[in-house]
């Protein structure tokens, strides 16, 4: 089968940084082209220069689509030929209908004049060839992230989509939306739309992948037929640069008294009174123990966590917290701190960092009393504080100055927990602490929480990758609709208890 696209020795640099070092690509038509590597390796780079993000000029190599070598300037250099990239960050205005969005800078008009009868009927054409329902006139705020997800699929089906590039897109997804997510590509594949898939979800990527290419460190390191049997040994040790013999750190638990309590904790909707995201919960965790939740999205986890943490989540909150069996005062997000608790979001980008800042002065917020005098801080207590977790946690920049903006993924999420573990917390609360991550940023994230847990602080991990819960946790409880319907040791945990426990408890309600 002939190549649709060649990316031919494309070395890119930033000030101080080579991102790309003599990267080679081909994909071939029809294909699923599966692009890996961690955090940094240079995949979104790579794309960026292929879709005219980085225009021509600004990188060494040639891209050749069709045959010809092609000179992208910008973005609608490369849609015009049928290359359309979705972000992982979707490009979708909330408050604009499903069809304005997905017409947007394509509008269906004639003399100027927008033609709404035929915009929303074909936007519910495309909607169809995508398996999704929606009223076109619908606001894209009113859908979840999958149903998002497909309209912007919808969106690159509007340009007449030859080759389909997908960022990260179901990092955000639960499994549901992200099977179907995926069944589309292996439809789109028959039909003869080439798709390059860049994921951290290496099952994802042995299901529907042809072919897979592996970048490290700027360069690409392996291509991998994916008929010829591969497996995620192989894709790893290509990542990484070694095998990982356990996805997991090894751990001895030592587990001693309870240091939190949290009794009938209810929490309503911000918005919608009346309606309860959190029921009646109730648990406990000890000192040194890594408990987790498990849940579908949409379970209430999430609102539980943000409700604990100075309640910066929900209305009409009741129930009682006690920590180290005293009552605790967790009406603020300051309160909350002061009593030994940290939150690390599942939003990084939006909610855990200051990315238009640099790693110095992100790390300290949280704590910034313990490096100022008189209310005014010391930039050289500062510097010291950030520069020893930037090396604690090796945080991989080019020095404490860089803007977290410009860091990867997992690098971002090293920040996140600098933060926190600088700010000293008793209940550590990690709310899907791997999204995006790779392998081996994993790994390291995992033995951050090992430590944590051996040194005597309690953790709570929430993550809706259950195998990951199964991994690193001593005892898991399992939330669906707002409510707790199980608890159990891990030991005694697998994927289809969990299932279990969530479709038992929905049938009783």
């Amino acid at each position: 089968m002939a190549a649709i696209l060649e990316m031919r020795a494309i070395t890119k640099e930033f000030p101080g940084v080579k991102a790309l070092d003599n990267v080679n690509l081909s994909v071939e038509e029809g294909e699923i082209h599966a692009l890996v590597g961690e955090n940094g390796a240079g995949k979104s780079t790579l794309m960026k220069v292929l879709s005219g993000v980085y225009p021509h000029g600004t990188y060494d190599g040639d891209i050749v689509y069709d045959g010809e070598v092609r000179h992208f300037r910008s973005i609608p250099d490369s849609e015009a030929l049928g290359i359309i990239i979705i972000h992982q960050e979707l490009a979708l205005i909330p408050l604009l209908s499903v069809a304005e969005n997905i017409f947007l800078g394509n509008e269906r008009a004639t003399k100027g004049i927008i033609d709404w009868r035929e915009t929303n009927r074909r936007a519910a054409e495309l909607l169809s060839r995508v398996g999704l329902k929606e009223n076109p006139e619908a606001l894209v705020d009113d859908l979840g992230l999958g149903k998002q997800q497909l309209v912007e699929i919808a969106k690159a089906l509007s340009k007449n989509v030859r080759l389909l590039i997908l960022d990260e897109p179901t990092s955000s997804l639960n499994e549901t939306d992200s099977e179907r997510l995926l069944d589309l590509l292996v439809e789109f594949r028959a039909k003869g739309i080439t798709s390059i898939l860049i994921s951290h979800k290496l099952n994802e990527v042995s299901r529907v992948a042809d072919t897979i290419t592996v970048l490290r460190d700027g360069s690409t390191v392996a291509r991998l037929d994916c008929r010829q049997g591969v497996s995620e040994g192989e894709i790893i040790r290509d990542m990484v640069g070694r095998s990982l013999e356990d996805r997991y750190p090894p751990r001895a638990p030592k587990i001693d008294g309870t240091v939190m309590t949290v009794d009938g904790w209810t929490v309503h909707h911000p918005l919608h009174a009346g309606r309860k995201v959190v029921d009646n919960v109730s648990f406990h965790v000890r000192k040194g123990e890594v408990l987790g939740i498990a849940g579908l999205m949409g379970a209430g986890r999430t609102e539980l966590a943000m409700s604990l943490f100075g309640r910066s989540y929900g209305r009409d909150i009741s129930g009682s917290v006690a920590i180290n069996g005293k009552a605790a005062d967790l009406s603020t997000v300051r309160k909350a701190i002061e009593a030994g608790i940290a939150y690390a979001t599942e939003d990084r980008k939006t909610f855990g960092l200051v990315l238009d800042d640099t790693i110095r002065r992100n790390i300290p917020l949280a704590r910034l009393e313990a490096i100022a005098d008189r209310g005014i801080v010391d930039r050289h207590r500062e510097a010291d504080v950030a520069e020893r977790y930037r090396k604690r946690l090796a945080i991989k920049s080019s020095s404490i100055e860089q803007e977290t903006v410009n860091l990867s993924g997992g690098n971002q999420q090293k920040v996140v927990l600098s933060k926190w573990l600088f700010a000293d917390p008793d209940i550590l609360i990690l709310d899907e602490p791997t999204r995006g991550i790779d392998v081996g940023a994993k790994f390291e994230i995992y033995t951050v929480i090992r430590d944590l847990a051996a040194s005597g602080k309690a953790v709570i991990v929430i993550s809706s990758e259950m195998p990951e819960l199964l991994g690193i946790t001593d005892r898991l409880y399992v939330m669906n609709e707002g409510r707790f319907v199980d608890e159990m040791p891990t030991s005694a945990a697998s994927q289809e208890r969990i299932m279990a426990s969530i479709i038992r408890s929905g049938d009783r309600a």
